[in-house]
């Protein structure tokens, strides 16, 4: 449990779902962690329930000054900054490409992808000085194709993806590694952001999106704290060698369709067609 003993990270996006699932597993595993995060109550009372080793800072991420202060703010509270996983964003409703306000595009864009960019120039400039770091984006697997999300929310998670990767060519000879994780299937509160719920129905919400995430190979949703085992991974020297890339957390959805459903697809076809061609599968049946 001391994997990231004496390590200090930055993470954004860090007071409710994936992100506070890190903040608890990187505490855990001996970190000291800056919660950066819109969301004062919940950012301070889970920073409060850590102890002395974790802060928070309220931080809007797509405003460059406050990432920047978030950046300064590790650095003389806890010395140094080791990772910066980069986790806030959100989504929007799934509306057609010709109904999509500019407004929607704009503010996910804003989050979702200057956010990335404002996290990696200021913790890797940081980070440039020390010679070592990792910085973390969160990405999705509808930055990896299509049909996962919103129109908008896939094009700027293909530019994380993009970002890391370039971004990790250029740090990578500073010492800095850059990586990012691509999600899917886990319920968090991001699918009910802005539907007034009280705390029974935000649970029973909870678990109706989670019975929507289950249509993979694995047969189940994922957990907020499976995401946040990768990311300790990639923030340790466990992962030392791996820079630039794209890690896939999905429970398989992206690797095709689950082999039930392929054999259920397989009979039924099958068994339309001997309906209607009866002699000929008498005869293969024979043959």
């Amino acid at each position: 449990m001391n994997t990231l003993r004496n390590k200090v990270a930055i993470i954004t996006g860090g007071a409710s779902g994936i992100g506070e699932a890190a903040v608890r597993r990187f505490v855990a595993e001996g970190a000291r962690v800056v919660i950066g995060d819109l969301q004062d109550r919940k950012g301070e009372a889970l920073a409060e329930s850590q102890g002395d080793c974790c802060a928070f800072r309220k931080t809007d991420v797509t405003l460059e000054n406050d990432v920047r202060r978030l950046v300064d703010f590790a650095l003389d509270r806890f010395g140094r900054l080791d990772c910066f996983y980069g986790n806030a964003g959100f989504g929007c409703a799934n509306l057609s490409i010709t109904e999509t306000p500019l407004e929607d595009f704009e503010s996910q864009i804003a989050v979702l992808l200057r956010g990335t960019f404002l996290g990696i120039k200021h913790a890797g400039a940081a980070m440039k000085r020390q010679g070592s770091g990792t910085i973390i984006n969160t990405s999705s697997v509808a930055g990896i194709a299509g049909g996962y999300s919103n129109h908008v929310y896939s094009a700027a998670k293909a530019g994380v993806i993009s970002l890391t990767r370039t971004s990790a060519l250029e740090l990578g000879e500073a010492g800095v590694r850059v990586n990012c994780i691509c999600p899917a299937s886990i319920p968090t509160p991001i699918f009910v952001r802005g539907i007034p719920l009280s705390e029974s129905q935000f649970d029973q919400a909870m678990k109706t999106v989670a019975g929507f995430m289950q249509r993979n190979p694995l047969g189940r949703s994922g957990l907020p704290e499976e995401i946040a085992s990768v990311a300790v991974w990639l923030a340790s020297e466990d992962s030392s060698y791996v820079t630039g890339q794209a890690v896939v957390v999905d429970g398989g959805l992206t690797s095709g369709v689950p082999w039930s459903d392929q054999q259920a697809w397989a009979k039924a076809l099958y068994g339309n067609l001997s309906q209607q061609f009866p002699a000929a599968f008498a005869e293969l049946v024979r043959s």
